[in-house]
């Protein structure tokens, strides 16, 4: 089955090829369809956001799409950034602006709990325009300061729950066994081997 993501993450699409074990033939991105209108993120949900993008994407390239929408939330800042993690520090941001901005705003509340979760939405959508939802979520702590460079976007500053460093300080593979997207990933890939075993 060839799959289309809404993205031109580089590092995202390796992520998921990697967690649903696909080869890089059946995987293809935007950068493949250069034409496909860029899709504004207006959702209030990242539920909203994936939908959007992924049917937008499958109408466009008439193939099945991968939309994934994800974001930190933080406790300590009444949910953000949420929806507005990946421009949180304005619109093409870099990761480093980001993380940046998000560790301003919570030392300038000092007693605001650091408490956080990823969240992640995946919605495969099929050219018609339905859509299948799969989701993940992982719950940490932000840190005081970044730590290491694997990974991306908040992964630097994510302590998930009962570990010590960051998902920046992980190798792919431990991540991808606890992460808000391994575990929708997960759940994705199964829908995908119980369908193709009902076909066969």
């Amino acid at each position: 089955m060839k799959l289309v993501l809404a993205t031109r993450n580089r590092k995202k699409k390796e992520e998921i090829r990697r967690i649903l074990a696909l080869p890089e033939s059946d995987l293809l991105s935007l950068d493949d369809f250069p034409d496909c209108p860029e899709v504004i993120e207006d959702g209030l949900t990242f539920l909203e956001n994936a939908d959007k993008k992924a049917r937008t994407v499958a109408g466009f390239t008439g193939l099945t799409a991968l939309a994934d929408d994800s974001g930190l939330v933080v406790d300590g800042l009444d949910g953000a950034p949420g929806v507005h993690s990946a421009r949180y520090a304005g619109e093409g941001a870099s990761d480093a602006a980001n993380v940046n901005r998000l560790l301003a705003e919570l030392a300038a509340r000092p007693d605001a709990p650091r408490t956080a979760r990823f969240e992640c939405v995946l919605s495969l959508s099929t050219p018609d325009g339905s859509c299948t939802r799969f989701t993940g979520t992982v719950e940490g702590r932000i840190a005081d300061q970044p730590q290491g460079h694997n990974g991306f976007g908040y992964d630097p500053i994510f302590i998930p729950v009962g570990y010590d460093t960051s998902f920046a300080l992980m190798d792919a593979a431990s991540k991808d066994a606890m992460s808000h997207r391994g575990a929708a990933l997960a759940a994705l890939a199964k829908e995908i081997k119980n369908s193709s075993a009902t076909k066969n």
